[in-house]
């Protein structure tokens, strides 16, 4: 016995505190790993899988916040928060794999960790890969905001045509009858002209001269240029505010439109990069499979920590672990059915001096 905790207590000397980090990282139990050298080396390279994805997580959490509140502080603080999270997360789900037990109930058990490690991996690299690519993004965003700006001017446009639309109808109804005063009003002094100078015509009696004929007529032109006037007096107000409603709808969806467009501008969020980066998939293989190996790279990386330890064989912290385990078992129920025995017990003798 003796020589036996000699032999631990030389063991425990041959783990340094880098070493020691990387196996908390891992999930694994230290008391029961300063019994196995021979799985140091397994769960310190898991827990450094497990630490250098939660740095990544860092980083791309950070990097998104960013693009987001436009402060490096607030980013910071949201990245390591988003970093601390994914790290204690990978720790329970490489900690929640149990290698006893079939090879079935392993890969049971290993599917639904698998699949939200694939997620975490997904969420992780969507960020760098705004990084990795932020000249091309930047690019594509410049051609969505010339893009979203072009189709605001033709929404603006045909908001114009509806809006101004019943004025400008009513305006054009009065020039074309402005315009029906105006040839009749030409039409009187030709006639005259025609009258005076004898030109012969259906409507003139072919003498030279100002005669009735040329008086009556000379009275027809006079009549028809005062309708002519009247008429412009009459609809002057009416065109003038006319021409104010216009000219409001004008100022009014052109202050709209700056208003617009100085969004546009600022189209660089988070969400806006994501439909930039998608885009340049859609638009260029090169990128798109960039994209998509960079992804895969960090699903792999994500992953790793639960296949290493799906694939591994059963070792002595598994064994050792499992006996730890089933003495907690074995205790929590002899403690129960002692438990249970004594209140049998206490129950049978109430009943005895009851009876008596």
């Amino acid at each position: 016995m003796k020589n036996d905790q000699q032999t631990i207590n030389q063991m425990n000397h041959k783990i340094n505190w880098f070493q020691k980090f990387l196996m908390v990282c891992s999930g694994g139990n230290i008391h029961i790993l300063r019994k196995t050298p021979s799985e140091w080396n397994k769960f310190s390279g898991i827990g450094g899988i497990v630490l250098f994805t939660a740095v990544f997580a860092t980083l791309s959490a950070g990097y998104a916040m960013y693009t987001v509140f436009d402060n490096i502080w607030t980013s910071a603080g949201f990245g390591i928060l988003w970093g601390l999270m994914i790290f204690n997360l990978d720790r329970y789900i490489v900690s929640s794999i149990k290698k006893t037990g079939t090879w079935w109930n392993q890969i049971l058990m290993a599917i639904p960790r698998l699949i939200l490690a694939t997620f975490l991996g997904i969420i992780i690299s969507k960020p760098l890969e705004l990084k990795i690519f932020e000249k091309e993004v930047n690019k594509q965003l410049n051609t969505i905001i010339q893009r979203n700006k072009k189709q605001l001017q033709g929404e603006m446009t045909g908001r114009i045509l509806q809006q101004s639309g019943p004025f400008e109808t009513e305006k054009k109804q009065i020039s074309e009858k402005t315009l029906q005063y105006q040839k009749s009003y030409d039409s009187a002094a030709v006639e005259l002209e025609k009258e005076i100078l004898g030109k012969q015509s259906g409507l003139t009696s072919g003498k030279e001269g100002f005669g009735p004929n040329a008086k009556r007529k000379q009275e027809l032109k006079e009549q028809r240029r005062q309708d002519l006037e009247n008429y412009q007096k009459q609809v002057a107000p009416r065109l003038e505010y006319l021409d104010k409603e216009i000219s409001k709808v004008y100022t009014n969806l052109e202050t709209e439109r700056k208003s617009t467009e100085t969004f546009e501008d600022k189209f660089n969020g988070f969400a806006a990069r994501l439909q930039a980066l998608d885009e340049l998939g859609k638009n260029s293989a090169i990128i798109g499979l960039a994209a998509t190996f960079i992804m895969g790279l960090f699903i792999c990386l994500e992953i790793s920590p639960v296949l290493v330890k799906l694939i591994s064989h059963v070792g002595p912290y598994d064994y050792l672990l499992e006996k730890t385990e089933n003495d907690f078992r074995l205790y929590s129920k002899e403690k129960i059915e002692k438990g249970n025995a004594l209140t049998d017990y206490r129950i049978e003798d109430f009943k005895e001096n009851f009876k008596k």
